[in-house]
Order: C-alpha cells, then sequence, then structure tokens
C-alpha cells in the first residue's frame, strides 16, 4: 500500500517524526518534492537529527530511501548528510536516487542570494537555498537531469546554453562574476562520480515494488498553505507540497495512493513572509508560545530563524486537509499548549465586514482579521500520557472541537518529540 504523510498548515507540521513513526512499517520511502531548504528534525533512540534532503526513514535498517524525480538533489549536500548520521552511529541507509532527479547547483544557490538581495526588503524571505532558481530552470528546459550527467555530449550542449543565459544576468543584472563553463563541467563529473551507485528507474522500481505488496510511504515537504497553486502566493515554494503531486514527484499512479495523513499543528507557525491571519502579534505573548513549542522551541530547522507563530486556525487547517485529500489527521506539538489556562482558536475570518469560513484568495487573505472562540485549557503537562482517555478533560475537548471544525477524523495526537510520544485514537 502506498501512504502519503504531507503537511496541512505553512510547514513545520511534525511531519518528519510522523514519518519515522510510520516508517517502522514501511519498505520504502520516497521525498518526492522540494530541496534542502526545510528540515524535519528527528528524535529517535539514535539522537536528535534535522533531516533536510534524507527522507526521514533513513533510521530502519530495513528500508529503502528514495530521492524521487520531484526533489531538487543538491548532490553534495545529500551525501553530506548522510556522513553526519553515520558518524553518529546510524546504519549506513539504502538510498536510490531517480535518474530523472534534476541537480540543484552552487549557481542556483548564489542567485538565489543575489535575487533576494536584488529585492531588498520587498524579498520573499527565501532560505537561500538556491530552490526557487532551480525550479525555474527546470521549467525553463535548462536543468540538468542526473541521467544527463553520463552523457558528455549532451552535458557540454547544456552547460553552453546554460553559460550563456546565466552570464548575461551576472553581468548585467548582478554585476556578479560570471559563470565559468570548465569549472562547471569538473563540478559535475566529481558529482557524476558521488552519485553514479545509487542511480535507478525509480518509476520502474516502484511498480515492481507496488506489484510485490510492499508498503510505500510518500513524505512531502512544508505544508499546503506553501503550495504555488493553492497556497497563499506569491509567499510560496517552488514545488507542489501536495500529495497529489506524490504520485509524479515519485514516478508512480496516483489511484495507488491509498492512504493520506496529513500532519495538521495544534496551533500555528510559519517561516518566512505571507499572510497569517492568526498571527499572535503581541512579541511576548508569541515569544511565551514559541518557547513552549516544538522540542526545542520554534525555531527553523534549516534557518535558525524564529518562527512566527499564532493560535489555531480552523479555517486555513480544514482547507489545507481538503486540498491535500486527507484520509485522516495526525495532531501534533498538542503538549506545547500545557501551559495556558486559555487556547483561543479562529474559525472565521472577517473580511470587508463579512464572517467568512472558506480559506480565500491572498488578496482577500490580506484584509482579513481572525474571529477566535476561547477555549479552556487544561493548564498542565500531558507528555508520557499513551491513552486517549487519560488526557484531561478539557484535552479531549479541544482535539475534539478541531476534529469538528477540520471535518476529517484524527487518528494519531503526538504529544511530545520522540518517536513513541504518540497516542493512537483510532486503530
Amino acid at each position: 500500500m502506498v501512504t502519503a504523510i504531507v503537511g496541512a498548515n505553512w510547514g513545520d507540521e511534525g511531519k518528519g517524526k510522523i514519518t519515522d513513526m510510520l516508517g517502522e512499517k514501511s519498505d520504502i520511502v520516497v521525498r518526492f518534492q522540494g530541496g534542502s531548504n526545510a528540515g524535519h528534525t528527528i528524535i529517535n533512540n539514535y539522537g536528535k537529527f534535522a533531516l533536510h534532503l534524507l527522507p526521514s526513514g533513513v533510521f530502519y535498517d530495513h528500508t529503502t530511501s528514495i530521492i524521487g524525480n520531484g526533489v531538487a538533489l543538491n548532490i553534495p549536500y545529500l551525501f553530506h548528510e548522510i556522513q553526519s548520521i553515520v558518524e553518529m552511529g546510524v546504519p549506513k541507509p539504502k538510498i536510490l536516487v531517480s535518474d530523472r532527479a534534476q541537480i540543484l547547483m552552487p549557481y542556483h544557490i548564489a542567485f538565489d542570494q543575489y535575487e533576494e538581495e536584488r529585492l531588498g526588503k520587498n524579498s520573499f524571505g527565501s532560505t537561500k537555498s538556491g530552490i526557487a532558481p532551480f525550479y525555474s530552470d527546470k521549467y525553463a528546459k535548462i536543468g540538468i537531469q542526473v541521467s544527463e550527467l553520463f552523457d558528455n555530449d549532451v552535458l557540454g550542449e547544456k552547460i553552453d546554453r546554460i553559460c550563456e543565459q546565466k552570464n548575461v544576468l551576472l553581468k548585467y543584472l548582478y554585476n556578479k562574476p560570471e559563470l565559468d563553463k570548465e569549472e562547471l563541467l569538473a563540478t559535475l563529473h566529481e558529482q557524476r562520480d558521488m552519485v553514479a551507485p545509487y542511480v535507478c528507474d525509480v518509476s520502474a522500481y516502484l511498480r515492481k515494488a507496488i506489484q510485490e505488496g510492499k508498503n510505500i510511504l510518500l513524505e512531502g515537504q512544508l505544508g499546503s498553505l506553501k503550495d504555488p497553486d493553492h497556497g497563499i502566493y506569491p509567499m510560496v515554494t517552488s514545488s507542489s507540497t501536495l500529495a497529489s503531486y506524490g504520485a509524479i514527484g515519485a514516478g508512480i499512479p496516483p489511484y495507488e495512493i491509498k492512504r493520506i495523513v496529513a500532519a495538521v499543528k495544534a496551533y500555528s507557525s510559519a517561516v518566512g513572509a505571507g499572510e497569517f491571519v492568526s498571527e499572535i502579534l503581541d512579541e511576548t505573548e508569541a515569544e511565551e508560545l514559541r518557547k513552549h513549542g516544538g522540542d526545542k522551541g520554534e525555531y527553523g530547522a534549516t534557518t535558525g530563524r524564529p518562527r512566527r507563530v499564532g493560535w489555531f486556525d480552523a479555517v486555513a487547517s480544514r482547507y489545507g486537509c481538503r486540498i491535500q485529500g486527507a484520509t485522516e489527521v495526525v495532531l501534533t506539538v498538542l503538549d506545547c499548549l500545557g501551559y495556558l489556562k486559555e487556547i483561543p482558536v479562529c474559525v472565521g475570518y472577517e473580511i470587508d465586514g463579512k464572517t467568512e469560513k472558506e480559506f480565500p484568495v491572498t488578496a482577500k487573505l490580506a484584509k482579513a482579521k481572525p474571529i477566535y472562540e476561547v477555549l479552556p485549557g487544561w493548564n498542565c503537562d500531558i507528555g508520557g500520557i499513551r491513552e486517549y482517555d487519560e488526557l484531561p478533560e478539557n484535552c479531549r475537548k479541544y482535539i475534539e472541537f478541531i476534529e469538528r471544525e477540520i471535518g476529517v477524523p484524527i487518528t494519531m495526537v503526538s504529544n511530545g518529540p520522540k518517536r513513541e510520544d504518540i497516542i493512537y485514537r483510532r486503530k
């Protein structure tokens, strides 16, 4: 069976932990989009990890971890990440890389930095990992596929086209050093030698695995509201964050995805710019929630930047679950709210004097004001609880209120950062 684990919010919903947990019963875990621009934090028997490119199933010796064709593949970063987990005692994972994946190059990172610098106060809050320039090149047809590394004629022609275009921009728009063809070829040959043992026709590999009845887990990066089509455009990422793209980014038929688990955060957080209706604007109050959040506070796993935080947004989460096609929800970081006596929940938006329950387009979202319903908190630590009925009554009421608002069954509740900190609500 094929399961997708995706985010229903702005990202940072705790998907890494859930992927790590679901990996125990998975034969294959596939990263199907995105790059090293967002991190999945995982705490298990080996220690604490912030994975960026590796699938979060790499900690099991029975799983095969796959970099799908939809990923922005930074080859040196991938192997640095493998080496870093091996140095912490993790057995070397079994890795496959799609021959159709495209390569994120050093000049993509440079262009990302140059453009943010050029835009100044109008910048997009990029992680400067090269993601937008990478996907721009992919769809402009000047990206480099892994398979092309092994054909010198094709590679040489591609580099000629890249240098011709990029050097005009570097010289006249950014006033930066131009690309050197021979240096680029040397870099690509070095990366070819690194990745060669792992290259595979992933689509064919997965077709055979499905025929054999293997359990396959598709892991997405970021969340619904960062999707370039359905998110808070233009403050979005550059690849689709939706479960439906999992079929494309892994190379399998869409009808094979039978289960879609959406991670929904018990409060809201976001990294970078963009509309965020339920954001806590009082910095003292925001910092208090930030300090209690996650394992080590609400700070980006990739950037270290303080995340913007807010109260649970039922409008955004309901929409996020819907466009993901969620069949079930895991509610994460619930334990972080235990310090509160009262918990506001955003149940609607006021836009131009009208109450809206549907998540609007960005232009209308900019006008939205949150409509809150305040629920009683449980004001105690719920860490260590493993049975739903043992949770405080107000905690259960909070979960059940959210479930009614989003309209998708909450089957799991995460009440701590470790793999075992999970409550199975419906088996």
